[in-house]
């Protein structure tokens, strides 16, 4: 009977992972589960380092993944938006009046002097545009059976020349992420968690982010709540609207 069940669990796993069988397969699958039409986000961002933990409220917008919104909402950073479209990245500071487009360097400046950079923002191309992938086998991250997936840039224009995926295919959402720098250092690790239902997919509500080349810091994002495939102006996404 104990060799039955073990056969049975073995057979029920080759059965799961047999689903999808290539890198290619389990990053597109990663990648129409994560993202909509539009979206629209409301959450928290905790940064802790040495200093103590602060907390900054934000509203994010999204359409599609090549244009998103962030507005930040707290008493002291509120009407301070971020805008990106494309490869373009925008920023609004009230005080100042004042859209200021980023360039070289300030790319990799934090966001709010979290661990999240600007650079981080930058989209337009989906992940098999931009990388080529490889299948290393399968990994447990917090109890899932995972595929463990590499991504190597194919150009330079790239923030993390390889990045490690372990990706959940019962959830099709990746668990962790790991970022390298093209000699091969771990740049961040990101942790996903608290997963839920949003319009018959899954998605990660907390987001854990380390800079490793930084000392006791972390950045905690909590979703608070979520919309999807809503209708949203367009003029969100535009230069005119940002100064508003």
């Amino acid at each position: 009977m104990r060799t039955l069940l073990i056969v049975s669990a073995l057979l029920a796993m080759t059965a799961l992972f047999a689903a999808a069988e290539t890198a290619e397969d389990i990053v597109g699958r990663l990648q129409a589960n994560q993202v909509f039409k539009t979206s629209r986000m409301q959450g928290v961002m905790t940064v802790t380092d040495r200093f103590g933990a602060k907390e900054t409220r934000f509203i994010s917008y999204a359409r599609g993944d090549a244009e998103a919104l962030i507005e930040f909402t707290s008493t002291e950073e509120k009407g301070q938006k971020i805008l990106r479209t494309k490869d373009e990245i925008y920023l609004f500071y009230p005080d100042a009046e004042e859209v200021i487009r980023l360039q070289g360097a300030a790319f990799r400046d934090a966001v709010l002097g979290s661990d999240m950079s600007y650079e981080d923002l930058t989209g337009g191309k989906t992940l098999l545009e931009t990388y080529r992938v490889s299948l290393e086998g399968t990994e447990t991250v917090d109890g899932a059976e995972c595929y463990r997936v590499r991504m190597e840039a194919k150009g330079r224009n790239v923030a993390y020349p390889v990045q490690v995926m372990w990706v959940d295919p019962k959830l099709w959402s990746a668990r962790r992420m790991q970022q390298f720098s093209l000699a091969g250092r771990l740049l961040k690790e990101i942790s996903l968690g608290d997963f839920k239902q949003v319009a018959g997919r899954t998605v990660a509500t907390r987001m854990v982010l380390e800079d490793k080349l930084k000392k006791n810091s972390r950045t905690v994002f909590v979703v608070e709540r979520i919309e999807v495939d809503i209708p949203l102006d367009p003029k969100l996404f535009t230069l005119e609207h940002l100064s508003w």
